[in-house]
């Protein structure tokens, strides 16, 4: 009998080891993962330069309290906001506290101008920002919420590509405009470029801010460093996690100078946030995944599994109804059940997640090998066959 709670409902299969984009069980049985965390190990299992970034670091220093300069924390901020629109950062140890933080940052730089009553944010309906009880009720879903009352106020919500509703919500006690860039548990549901920039040219005019949420679609799941990098917008607050720890908690915020004013001494703080293990694991993940080669090859590779997804999809168009997403941000909806599909690609060495809208979810490691994505759309077409 496990003691663990009952919060998760886990498949009965655990694994001992993991190499590159592959898991082994104990007795050796060998998995195609293509979940990777959630998009969490973007250099794939057992990368050699995180461990021996890791090694090395663990052996000088894991933790120091942020009330002093953690220079690790430093450089990697420095990056981050040379490489990006970002002035400043603020790290954290997960995704959902990233959003928690980009929440009170809108907020608090209102407040800061005197213009508190300026403090709702406008969010998808069924988007998805984390599991905390500001980011569930930002969520908009019923059934993340259901059971954790009362509700946190502050938030007003929109269908997604409803831009008329979106408007009309609008008012003058709204701080924000909080989107996914690419919704992920929502069912890889992707903001057009024109939408991205329309949203800029909104918050400009309202003069409101725009958070765009790149938590699982960031540090470059889409071949692109940021996926709103090809609508050529500056956002005003980015949260980020997954990706840049490369399986280590490493979360963290993004902010131009304006809204950073806000934030002064005591206004946020993260025990473990920012600590010196983390950054320079963080550091190394920046410095392989930020390499425009590597970028080029997301590219090409994602290109090229896109093109074969869809040409499945064309051969058995009674099984595959869509195939979503950018990059190795990939959903296949389907027509049939998707969790009997799910544990028929596992039955078969393959390792896929759900999302929403009966959506397939493939997260693939960003260096994922071109002969991997061939080995995973044999398995895809043997299980369509088998649906067919």
């Amino acid at each position: 009998m496990s003691n663990l709670a009952k919060n998760y409902n886990r498949k009965k299969i655990s694994f001992s080891k993991g190499q590159g984009s592959f898991l082994y069980t104990a007795n050796g049985t060998k998995y195609l993962d293509f979940v990777q965390g959630i998009a969490v190990n973007s250099l794939g299992h057992a990368h050699p330069k995180l461990i021996k970034a890791m090694n090395n670091q663990s052996k000088k220093l894991w933790h120091v309290s942020n009330a002093f300069i953690i220079p690790e924390g430093e450089l990697l901020a420095k990056k981050l906001a040379k490489k990006t629109f970002a002035d400043y950062v603020i790290f954290q140890n997960s995704g959902t506290e990233a959003t928690e933080a980009a929440i009170k940052i809108a907020r608090r730089y209102f407040y800061s101008i005197g213009k508190p009553e300026k403090n709702r944010i406008i969010c998808i309906k069924n988007s998805f920002h984390g599991r905390t009880l500001a980011a569930i009720f930002a969520s908009g879903s019923k059934k993340m919420t259901e059971g954790f009352g009362p509700k946190i106020q502050g938030f007003d919500h929109f269908n997604f590509g409803d831009h008329k509703k979106l408007k009309k919500l609008i008012n003058k006690k709204t701080a924000a405009i909080m989107v996914e860039t690419i919704m992920g548990e929502g069912g890889i549901k992707e903001i057009p470029d024109w939408c991205i920039r329309e949203l800029r040219k909104l918050c400009n005019k309202k003069k409101i801010l725009l958070i765009l949420d790149e938590v699982q679609c960031g540090i470059g799941r889409t071949g692109d460093f940021f996926a709103f990098e090809k609508s050529k917008v500056k956002p005003d607050i980015v949260p980020i996690a997954k990706g840049i720890g490369g399986g280590f908690p490493i979360g963290a915020v993004l902010m131009n100078k304006k809204v950073a004013k806000g934030m002064t001494a005591g206004t946020h703080g993260s025990t473990f946030g920012g600590n010196p293990l983390a950054m320079r694991i963080g550091n190394t993940v920046l410095d392989i995944i930020s390499k425009k080669s590597f970028l080029k090859t997301i590219k090409i590779n994602s290109t090229y599994f896109h093109s074969e997804l869809n040409k499945t999809k064309n051969k058995f168009p009674k099984i595959i109804k869509e195939i979503r997403g950018r990059g190795f941000l990939i959903g296949m909806v389907l027509y049939k059940d998707q969790s009997n599909f799910i544990q028929a690609l596992m039955k078969n060495k393959l390792l896929t997640i759900r999302a929403a809208e009966n959506v397939v979810r493939i997260l693939p490691p960003l260096n994922v090998k071109k002969n991997e994505i061939n080995q995973a759309l044999k398995i895809i077409n043997k299980v369509c066959s088998e649906f067919d």
